[in-house]
């Protein structure tokens, strides 16, 4: 009986890495890196856009860094103008779905709904639709891959994620610098899921204390479409 046991085990935990791995592709492609012939790191923000986001932007800006928010269409609903900040400032917008709902044990019409509202409701507010997706707590589904294949996303996880909803900045920016190399890409968050003026102080903090050790090691900051795609399309906001 042993080996039935074994096998269901294996199964059970190939299953979780296909649905929690950032770099798993058994559910479909994903991009978890960049390219790393050149000294440039992606940095990602998730589940904003929030009331604290516009204190970011101005972090980003004195070191002349760009980044993608992975943004939830309830929030971008929620504070347009922060969303249109966003873009008008150089940054990328992309899909973090419609209300930051878990996929995994949905339906295949609840995660196209989740993907197509977000996608529809920051295309509306920003004039472009995003080419990038990225779902919440990094977990996929299957049916999902399908969902993006229709709605021309490309799947973006993560090299390193922060943990800054749970550590202090300093923990945080340890985090990352440990992980800084070429092609790496940072996940971060400038919201807390739906929250209304979520506290981000962990995050801005370890973005201030990484961004001159990287700077001083040469690194460089670009959108993930400008990171991954030789002729990036990226959903600025036309001025």
């Amino acid at each position: 009986m042993i080996w039935p046991a074994l096998a269901t085990t294996s199964a059970a935990a190939l299953a979780a890495w296909a649905v929690r791995s950032p770099r798993s592709s058994l559910l479909g492609p994903v991009v978890w890196q960049g390219p790393q012939t050149k000294r440039q790191i992606a940095l990602t923000f998730d589940d904003g856009p929030s009331e604290s986001t516009p204190a970011l932007l101005d972090l980003l800006d004195s070191h002349a860094a760009k980044a993608t928010f992975f943004v939830c269409g309830a929030n971008v609903r929620r504070l347009p103008g922060v969303a249109r900040e966003i873009a008008a400032r150089g940054h990328e917008l992309a899909n973090h779905t419609m209300t930051h709902q878990p996929l995994y044990l949905k339906s295949h019409a609840a995660i196209q709904r989740e993907v197509v509202d977000a996608q529809s409701e920051i295309a509306g507010v920003t004039g472009a639709p995003p080419k990038l997706f990225r779902p919440p707590f990094g977990c996929r589904w299957p049916g999902l891959a399908g969902v993006l294949r229709q709605a021309d996303l490309r799947l973006v996880m993560w090299s390193a994620i922060g943990c800054d909803w749970r550590l202090p900045a300093s923990g945080v920016a340890a985090r990352l610098q440990a992980a800084a190399r070429p092609g790496a890409i940072f996940c971060l968050h400038d919201g807390r899921e739906l929250t209304l003026q979520p506290e981000i102080a962990a995050t801005i903090g370890a973005v201030r204390v990484i961004m001159p050790r990287l700077g001083q090691d040469g690194f460089r900051f670009p959108t993930v479409s400008e990171f991954i795609c030789p002729t990036p399309s990226s959903n600025v906001l036309s001025r």
